[in-house]
Formats: structure tokens, sequence, C-alpha cells
């Protein structure tokens, strides 16, 4: 199984992801290709500087002729511009729709815009809990700009060259002091990155400074499944990227192992992860109240939605409930769970769930594209499945029975799977 390892010991921004993935081999030409055709008026610029005495990859993004700033230095410049800042930078927030379909006209691979999308759907989440609104009015002031743009869908592009099974984090140093950002001065951590890094691991150096920017925190979420030590692993390539400073003394740069794992312990391989269990007994809710909960659990974020024939007290037949759920969007399921069904009580407990590595593939049948979700340990493949919806929305628009749709496309996999072996 192939695994790539970031290590930020000098924390975690967009472009220092970018130049440390470009560094390892990604082309830049690539991610230059990508940024050009969005047509936001960016462009890359990579270059090779020093952090420390340590060589490493710098990619800016400029946009409009102007190059992208530090937090700090752009606040700097806002102020000293009398509240005019840089054209492209943050006084143009753009909302997360907005941005979903910037992403999806982008001419990048389906995959890449999953990513995007979703560590955009982070960033918007951490803001939207920050200020208490729903997420749909989310502006992004300071990660919304075009520069955080770039790097989000750069690093999704990126993710997928680099054809690794599974991302693993180091902790991040977090540094210190404070930031100065669209709604004041804060600590570091700065609210959104605070928000963003619940269950990492994460520490402070010392070093008075914002290691970890909201847009970098994002990414670590979204791409990685674990924070650990080095894992057992045989090198292919490293790289490092590097951010906009120069402290002495403290190289500021991130570093991306890739290479094979090569660890014998079974557990060492399948993520761990801890999830909330819901469960309510239900014995006099009209069933097609039933599928309506079943379906709005599942839209609302839950993991799992299942239910049991249960035979209750006074031998009346019911259904067992059960919902599979991040912890921390238990207390939002239980609230539904109690205005939408007629239960008096909902068992909440917490369970380790240990999952195989997963990734998706998109494969050619006669009527369009249809993902294949592939499920794997130790490298070895031991599961494949089409993408229902995928499946049924080209069933429906070629009038062709679902089944052969899902026959064809597993077949497509099969084969092109047996020629890459």
């Amino acid at each position: 199984m192939r695994i790539a390892y970031l290590e930020c010991f000098s924390g975690m921004s967009g472009d220092m992801f970018l130049g440390a993935v470009v560094d390892a081999g990604v082309p830049a030409r690539l991610l230059e290709e990508t940024v050009s055709s969005l047509g936001l008026g960016a462009r890359l610029e990579v270059s090779r500087v020093m952090r420390s005495g340590i060589s490493a990859t710098k990619v800016d993004v400029w946009v409009d002729g102007e190059k992208d700033l530090p937090r700090e230095q752009y606040w700097a410049h806002k102020d000293q511009s009398q509240g005019h800042g840089p054209s492209h930078s943050h006084s143009h927030g753009r909302g997360l729709t907005e941005i979903k379909q910037i992403i999806v006209a982008a001419s990048i691979s389906e995959c890449a815009k999953k990513t995007a999308i979703a560590i955009f759907e982070a960033l918007a989440a951490a803001e939207a809990k920050i200020h208490k609104i729903p997420i749909e009015r989310v502006h992004f002031h300071e990660v919304g700009a075009v520069d955080a743009m770039v790097d989000i869908i750069g690093a999704a592009v990126a993710a997928e060259v680099l054809s690794v099974n599974e991302f693993v984090c180091s902790s991040l140093n977090v540094g210190g002091g404070t930031v100065k950002c669209a709604h004041g001065t804060f600590p570091v951590p700065a609210p959104a990155t605070m928000e963003l890094l619940k269950d990492a691991s994460v520490y402070s150096s010392g070093l008075q400074a914002e290691l970890v920017t909201p847009t970098g925190a994002a990414i670590v979420k979204t791409l990685a499944s674990r924070f650990a030590a080095f894992p057992e692993m045989q090198i292919e390539k490293s790289g490092y990227g590097a951010g906009s400073r120069d402290f002495p003394g403290h190289p500021n740069v991130v570093r991306l192992t890739v290479g094979e794992d090569t660890s014998n312990a079974l557990t060492a391989k399948i993520a761990s992860e801890t999830i909330t269990v819901l469960e309510a007994n239900l014995d006099d809710l009209n069933p097609q109240v039933f599928g309506y909960v079943m379906d709005r659990l599942l839209d609302d974020g839950a993991l799992d939605v299942f239910a049991m024939p249960v035979q209750m007290k006074k031998n009346r037949p019911g259904a067992l409930l059960t919902v599979l759920s991040k912890p921390e969007d238990a207390d939002k399921l239980t609230q539904f769970m109690f205005s939408e069904t007629t239960t008096l009580g909902v068992r909440r407990r917490d369970e380790v769930r240990r999952t195989l590595a997963r990734r998706w593939e998109t494969i050619a049948t006669p009527w369009g594209e249809v993902r294949i979700k592939i499920a794997s340990m130790n490298g070895t493949v031991t599961n494949y499945a089409p993408e229902y919806e995928d499946c049924r929305r080209l069933a429906a628009e070629h009038h062709v029975p679902l089944k052969t749709v899902m026959q064809e496309a597993t077949r497509a996999y099969c084969e092109m799977f047996s020629q890459k072996r």
C-alpha cells in the first residue's frame, strides 16, 4: 500500500503543501495549467528557496499581477493603504455555492473536484460554527480569496497525481502569539483553524507566529486519515515545501515522504476512528414517515442508517433504528430523531470503527462515466463496486436496465484492473 507522510514540524499552509508535492515529483506544469484554466486571473510562480539551510520548493500565487501575501503582511498592507488591500485578496468574499460552481466547471477529474469541494466544505462548516450562521451564508474573507481557491484546487489535483492509498500526518506545530484577522486580533491558532483541528494531534514549539493556516488545516483534515509518528515504509521519494517566512534556526518547510507501507501489523494498515452510535426503539411510527426519517438522517450527515425488526414489550412488533454518526454530528442527529419520530429516548455510545483504505477510479461505459469504489488491505484490492447513483442516473437517461449498467461498469473495471497487473 502506497502512503504519503506529511511532517508538519513548521505547521502547514496551502502553498507549503503545493511546494512539497512539486518537490516530490508532481509536475509543476500540470498545476500551472490547472490554475490557468480556472479563468480567475491567477498564475503560479515556482522557485527554489533556502529555509534555514534547507533547499525547498516555493509556490507563490499571483493574481492580476499581484503576489499573495501572508495574513499578517496583508493586514499591515491594508492598514497602510487605509483599508484598501491588494485587489485580489480577502476584500472580495465568495460564497460556498459560487466556489462549488467554479470547481465543478474546472477542467479537472471528478475525483479532484470531489476532494476540492470537501476541503471548502470543511472550511465553510468551521466558519459557520464560529459565527453561528447557516453554512449557506458563509462568505470567505480569509480563506475564500482567489489564492486560497488556487491552493485548494491545486492540492486536490496533486493528491490524485501522487496515487497514494493513504495520507498520514505528524502532529502539527501550530506556533504561538497572535494573528490579525478580518474580525480582529486572535491568539494562535485562529478560530477557524482551531475548529478545523479538532481531533488532530497538535503542539506548539513556542515560535511566535501562525504556523497552521485555515487553508492548511482544511487540507490536512480532508486528506489525512490519521495522525501518527513516521510510519514503517520503504521510501520512494520526498519533497520540501517552503513557507513565505524564513525563521532563524527553524526551517519553515513541510516535508512530504511517499513510499510503500512495509508494516507487518494488520492494525497499522487499517484506519481507526471513533464514531457515535444512536439507537431508538419505535413501535408506533407510520412506515411512510420511517422512510422519510432515514433519508433525512443521511442527508444531515449520518454515516449510516438502518433498522431491524424487534419484538417489544407487550409483544408489540417494532423496529430498532440505528444511526452511525461522527461524534460532532451526534447532538444534531439526536435532536432530529426526537422531533421526527415518536421515540421518548435515544441511546448513545461511542465505538471504535476500523475501515479499509478506499479510493475512487472512474471507468467509461457505453452510456457515460461511472465511479468505482475500491477497498484494499495490505495493498491488495479486497472489494470494489460501481457507484449506485452514477449507474442509476445513466440507466434513467439512456432507458437501459440498471442491472445492465452496473454489470457493464463492473466488467470494464475488471478488464482495466487485469491490464494493470
